[in-house]
């Protein structure tokens, strides 16, 4: 194994510890601060970090937004609008198929396609695009779950916890050299998602 292969290694398993606590701690503000704080600590620090070398010693850390339980949801995967597949081209792993496995009703938000990595491993994979994108927030949209790379918020059987707080940019957003799939229409809402990871230069 090569030093590259350890670090990612070694990110994504602290990713997933830091999820791991973020579902075990019941109060949900408080998971986010943990989440925001842990997330930092790997920006800043591991080499797997997807902001640039050169860049993490003067990184002040990703812009958050505070809180707002409002956007917080528990909901059921509907069937979605038919069966759709999608092969997206990325620097790092190739070209990634995913399958949509139905989606899910925000209320007063819309509704949002979910895919499955159709790839080894396999996984949960809900991006975002929203009114905010090329604003406040990253243009190209942010991720909300990435269960292979262990973005997972927790659920049951037939219910996902969707806490659009937790809404963080894809590594192409630090870096132009990482290929990223981004939210096609079925993962795009018309109205604005103020929560989550803010865009700034880094």
């Amino acid at each position: 194994m090569t030093g590259a292969q350890w670090d990612v290694l070694d990110w994504r398993r602290q990713v997933a510890e830091l999820y791991r606590s973020v579902r075990a701690t019941s109060d949900a503000a408080l998971a986010h601060q943990l989440w925001v704080a842990g997330r930092n600590r790997l920006l800043r620090t591991h080499p797997a970090s997807p902001v640039r070398a050169a860049s993490r010693a003067t990184y002040p850390g990703a812009v958050v937004a505070p809180y707002d339980p409002a956007y917080r949801f528990v909901v059921e995967v509907q069937p979605g609008d038919g069966p759709a597949r999608r092969e997206v081209a990325t620097g790092t792993d190739g070209v990634v198929p995913f399958e949509r496995v139905g989606a899910v009703r925000l209320p007063g938000l819309g509704s949002l396609d979910v895919w499955w990595l159709a790839g080894y491993g396999g996984g949960i994979f809900l991006p975002l695009r929203d009114a905010t994108s090329g604003r406040s927030t990253y243009g190209g949209g942010r991720y909300v779950l990435d269960t292979t790379k262990g973005a997972d918020l927790g659920g049951g059987p037939e219910t996902l916890v969707v806490d659009l707080n937790f809404a963080y940019q894809p590594s192409c957003a630090y870096d132009a050299a990482w290929a990223c799939p981004l939210p096609a229409a079925g993962n795009t809402l018309d109205v604005p998602v103020p929560v989550g990871e803010l865009y700034a230069e880094v």
